[in-house]
């Protein structure tokens, strides 16, 4: 069969040997989706929790699938991964893992994400979970900046803490305890009290530790659980000098982006997936909803509010998208939005950063300019913890390397 244009030029011009090696970032990869598969396992077997089956491969069969019917099979691997991970010393390991593994890849940046409120218990506090989080990460940095050579770019990271658009109480102990202290409190309000207070507990914890707590994020499930209920949260995130990213236009149209960069002053979106759907908006505007997209659309890209892509978790959680090819991917490059190619999970959607990668290359009309404007938006629009003139010089010492691996590989721009 011949190879479409794309492919060719693809496969000409970015060989798998040029993805490994070049420096990437993963600005959304969530710690409770990412973990190995034999740790968990592992995590499993000491902490006495029974899982469908006891060896990877039932597991793949099972539960962690390379594709799935809906969201909600794809979600079931997360009761599991969450069950396994309410104890420091599994927090610690998975975070520490998670970073070698991106580190094997040529990622030398993750903003790790994870709901904080999921995996405390009587016996685990918040501080505690970010504590364990944080040092897996930093120990993983340290070592992999001891190792690499002089001339290569330091390795970092950052955390994100996630609120629950839609949670019940028995998410998480956490949520049961809260649900249960609040029992005259409507479902609504309910949820947007835990996330005020994941969001005072996240801007005390940034403000008096040096955990590298970097932003704040919304997730869950985004139709009927509008983003504009946790506007409070968002403000006090704001005044805490925090950034701020929303999960939006996954599951639901353009009216949802809309509310996460105007209500909540998103700096970034998770997936936006559907931003171009105009035959997702309910209700009614003053402008007719090819307009109002286009509106958006210009709103978003003039702002650079940079768009965490996933493929591979939007083809197992979108029935409607067929094909890879059909995916918004095409035309936020066509809008030259600042996007940034992510795993989103990598154990439930079983894929990695240089899959994520290959998987773009192969389907879309991406040149070698376009390839390293990629890359230069993961970093620049990363939440580096650090200040700002260190980023710009980290920034500028990643792009350098990424021109001399260009060259070295033959790629011209």
């Amino acid at each position: 069969m011949k190879l479409s244009t794309i492919q060719e030029r693809s496969m000409q011009h970015f060989t798998d040997e040029f993805i490994q090696a070049i420096p990437k970032t993963d600005l959304h990869v969530h710690l409770d989706g990412s973990l190995r598969i034999s740790t968990l396992i592992d995590l499993a077997a000491r902490a006495g929790i029974s899982l469908p089956a006891t060896d990877e491969a039932g597991l793949r069969k099972l539960i962690f699938k390379d594709s799935y019917r809906n969201l909600e099979e794809y979600l079931a691997g997360f009761a599991y991964t969450t069950a396994v991970l309410r104890s420091r010393d599994a927090l610690y390991r998975v975070a520490h893992e998670l970073f070698m593994d991106n580190a094997a890849e040529g990622v030398r940046y993750i903003e790790v994400r994870f709901a904080p409120q999921l995996l405390m218990s009587e016996q685990l506090s918040f501080q505690q979970v970010m504590e364990a989080v944080d040092q897996g990460l930093r120990d993983a940095r340290d070592e992999l900046n001891r190792q690499k050579p002089r001339d290569e770019p330091e390795y970092d990271y950052g955390i994100i803490a996630c609120a629950m658009r839609f949670f019940t109480a028995d998410f998480s102990p956490y949520y049961q305890d809260y649900s249960r202290m609040h029992e005259f409190s409507s479902p609504t309000e309910i949820i947007s009290g835990a996330s005020l207070e994941l969001a005072k507990a996240v801007v005390q914890l940034r403000a008096h530790t040096s955990i590298q707590i970097v932003g704040f994020d919304l997730a869950g499930a985004e139709y009927g659980y509008p983003a504009s209920d946790h506007q409070a949260s968002y403000e006090l995130v704001e005044k805490g000098f925090l950034h701020k990213t929303v999960h939006a236009g996954e599951a639901f149209g353009p009216e949802s982006i809309f509310q996460a960069v105007t209500k909540l002053q998103a700096d970034r979106i998770g997936h936006g997936l559907h931003l171009f759907d105009t035959n997702l908006i309910h209700r009614t505007h003053e402008q007719d909803p090819e307009t109002y997209v286009t509106e958006l659309v210009n709103y978003i890209a003039n702002r650079r509010i940079t768009v965490e892509v996933c493929l591979t978790s939007n083809m197992q959680t979108t029935p409607d998208l067929k094909t890879l090819a059909d995916h918004s991917f095409r035309r936020m490059l066509e809008q030259k939005l600042s996007v940034t190619l992510c795993t989103d999970n990598r154990l439930v959607s079983n894929t990695s950063i240089c899959k994520e990668y290959r998987l773009a290359l192969d389907n879309f009309p991406i040149s070698p300019h376009d390839l390293k404007n990629i890359i230069a938006y993961g970093f620049k629009r990363s939440f580096y913890y650090h200040p700002y003139p260190q980023k710009r010089a980290w920034v500028r010492s990643v792009l350098n390397y990424y021109d001399q691996l260009a060259e070295k590989f033959g790629i011209k721009e």
